[in-house]
């Protein structure tokens, strides 16, 4: 006899239960476009802020160049920080137990949960560790990158072009990389959480657990992603440059 419509539906849930109870394979974008998200509110910020104290007579002294990058990046940090949480949180969530997952769609179904299920305070989770990774990362690459630049320049006697451009950024994305690996750890961990904890109480639970071997942890997948990154964004610029000197008739 066939089976009622009861029955079939039932099957079919059931199905659906099994299918819930098992991993869930997430679109492979879904990382990247929170990631694109937060690049395009805090990026602009690092290199605007360069640019705005830089001028074509005199080049800023490393000094100068660390407090500029220092400043864009705390400010682009503060203003990317909700992109930022939504960001470790969608790569993070394949992770989680079935229970615990938060199943964001994309990114804006994400910010619209996290502000009305957990308080538009959650927007602001590790605002201070992601802050000082912002302001880590961008010294790191923008001073590191010129400074790079300046001795293949000077003392290597090599031209200003792609190589040097591609050589810089690679040392840049390899500084980068090693200086921003610890806040690295502590903000995934801190905007993952389910729960908020002081800062103080998860270093020291981190480093009961795990001695100081956390603070390189990930290095290489870390310098994998931030090494193609660097040097695509100097490459870029320099091309973006290098374009509107052209078009403005301007002397290289």
């Amino acid at each position: 006899m066939p089976a009622s419509k009861q029955e079939v539906r039932k099957g079919k849930d059931g199905q659906q239960q099994q299918q819930q109870s098992g991993p869930i394979h997430y679109p492979f974008w879904f990382g990247g476009s929170a990631s694109c998200f937060a690049a395009c509110v805090t990026h602009p910020l690092d290199l605007e802020l360069k640019e705005v104290f830089s001028t074509s007579l005199a080049s800023p002294s490393l000094p100068t160049l660390i407090a500029m990058a220092s400043t864009s990046g705390l400010l682009g940090g503060i203003a990317g920080n909700p992109a930022d949480v939504l960001n470790v949180r969608m790569q993070h969530d394949a992770a989680l137990p079935v229970s615990d997952r938060r199943n964001y769609k994309n990114a804006v179904e994400g910010l619209y949960r996290m502000a009305r299920e957990e308080g538009v305070k959650s927007l602001w989770r590790g605002v201070w560790p992601n802050s000082m990774r912002a302001v880590l990362m961008t010294a790191s690459q923008l001073a590191s990158y010129d400074a790079f630049k300046g001795v293949l320049l000077s003392r290597a006697k090599m031209e200003d072009g792609l190589t040097t451009h591609f050589t810089a950024s690679f040392l840049a994305g390899f500084v980068a990389t090693t200086v921003c690996s610890p806040v690295d750890v502590i903000k995934t961990r801190v905007m993952s959480a389910k729960e908020s904890q002081g800062l103080m109480t998860l270093l020291g639970t981190i480093f009961k657990n795990e001695g100081f071997g956390w603070m390189f942890r990930g290095w290489v997948p870390s310098f994998i992603r931030l090494a193609p990154h660097t040097i695509a964004t100097f490459l870029f610029l320099e091309q973006h440059k290098k374009i509107y000197r052209h078009l403005k008739g301007l002397e290289d």
